[in-house]
């Protein structure tokens, strides 16, 4: 009787782990078959122009977060690819030479989808766009503009701008610009406008009548209220999270993202370490900086934090970008070996920031960013190759596939249709 009623023991765990095995199957099949079905926008993907020339270039599979390959691998549909400049002096020398780095950034793009891989890629600038180049079978590119401040203080660029295909634009990044206070003025109480200038406040109008979406990722919590207030179109946080949860001044508070609801607007939750989780974060990533500044020593690379960046000279910061997905990708590579390397932040914690704002403003408000080679970036999912990770954790979570359409794209293409439709108004 004891051997039988052994027996049956090890009957009982076999079959519940055949009954774990098969769930896991079926789990991992309805992600794959859901995550093939919906359209995936990422929001934010930043670039270096080097990896755009006809050597060098996105239909390799780059040490670079975002690629054609990669995108390929992991089910992105769709990259914004970002034209992005840091801040520098408000004068007419800062302005002419954030223009020129801005230029160079949309030439890149364009040349990417119609000299370098125009059967691979396509250049959307509508929602409708979008769908038929993923109808088509190619990925699609969009551009979004990071910071305004190349913008200088003749608001005709904005047309200029989106002419060449900007299709959102946010008035402030890392310090305050010609337009915004940025939040993070939070770090000493120092403003110059207590949140819009008067060319910001003119700055919303154009860029409601050109039918560019208003991003408020960067600027100040005053500003982003100040634009919605005067906004007659829906705004947009192209890449923040949940500040209940990770109380950093790039993301979004309770009383920001209520504002946002009421405006129709969406906020696309970002995969960005240190918006995420403080703690964990904080233990991993001193853990990681040693282990790469020790794999840059070894390469023989100069290494800097990220939050040097804007003290480096021109080519200081031309050689850390060309340098640093290289260094990266060598570090994550050897910390897989290691026992003692601290738990990083991941999909799980990503996907807690989409559960609770969409508890709190609802489904269809929230989406999906990764701040892709701009410093985003998490365990499972490090680059778009493991995009389809995302979709994973939200199904183990119970979203539907209604629900997951709209957080990978649907409620962004919803806010850009009715952004335009408010341009069309305006004449």
């Amino acid at each position: 009787m004891k051997y039988f009623i052994q027996f049956l023991c090890i009957l009982s765990v076999l079959s519940c782990a055949d009954t774990k095995n098969h769930d896991n199957e079926d789990l991992l099949a309805n992600a794959k078959r859901i995550h093939e079905a919906v359209i995936t926008i990422d929001t934010h993907d930043d670039i270096n122009v080097k990896n755009f020339t006809d050597s060098i270039n996105y239909t390799q599979r780059l040490e670079t977060q975002v690629n054609l390959p990669k995108m390929n691998e992991g089910g992105l549909d769709v990259a914004w690819l970002i034209v992005y400049t840091g801040q520098d002096s408000l004068n007419a020398d800062g302005y002419a030479r954030a223009h020129e780095n801005a230029m160079s950034k949309f030439e890149a793009i364009h040349r990417l989808c119609e000299e370098i891989a125009p059967d691979q890629i396509g250049l959307a600038l509508t929602s409708d766009e979008v769908r038929s180049i993923h109808r088509s079978g190619k990925k699609v590119a969009m551009i979004g503009v990071e910071n305004a401040y190349p913008i200088g203080e003749d608001l005709s660029n904005f047309e200029k701008y989106q002419k060449l295909g900007a299709r959102y634009v946010s008035l402030s990044h890392n310090g305050h610009s010609q337009f915004s206070d940025s939040n993070t003025g939070e770090a000493d109480s120092i403003w110059l406008y207590n949140g819009l200038s008067e060319l910001g406040k003119n700055a919303v109008y154009e860029l409601n009548r050109v039918g560019m979406m208003i991003d408020i990722s960067h600027p100040s919590k005053a500003s982003m209220m100040q634009m919605i207030a005067l906004s007659k179109a829906p705004l947009i946080a192209s890449h923040s999270s949940a500040r209940a949860l990770c109380n950093h001044s790039r993301n979004l508070d309770d009383e920001q993202l209520m504002m946002l609801k009421e405006n129709g607007g969406v906020v696309q939750t970002v995969a960005f370490s240190s918006y995420l989780n403080t703690e964990k974060d904080e233990a991993h990533s001193a853990y990681m900086k040693e282990l790469y500044k020790n794999v840059a020593d070894s390469l023989g690379l100069p290494w800097y934090e990220r939050s040097q960046f804007r003290s480096l000279s021109r080519e200081q910061q031309g050689a850390f970008m060309e340098n640093y997905p290289k260094v990266m990708a060598l570090g994550r590579e050897l910390a897989k070996s290691r026992k003692d390397v601290p738990p990083a932040v991941d999909v799980s914690d990503f996907v807690d920031h989409i559960d609770y704002m969409v508890d709190l403003i609802g489904i269809d408000h929230v989406g999906i960013s990764s701040d892709f080679d701009g410093g985003g970036g998490i365990e499972g999912w490090s680059d778009a190759s493991e995009t389809l990770n995302v979709t994973i954790e939200l199904v183990k979570r119970g979203y539907t596939e209604e629900e997951i359409g709209k957080l990978w794209g649907e409620n962004l293409m919803r806010v850009l249709d009715q952004v335009q439709a408010v341009a069309k108004e305006m004449g």
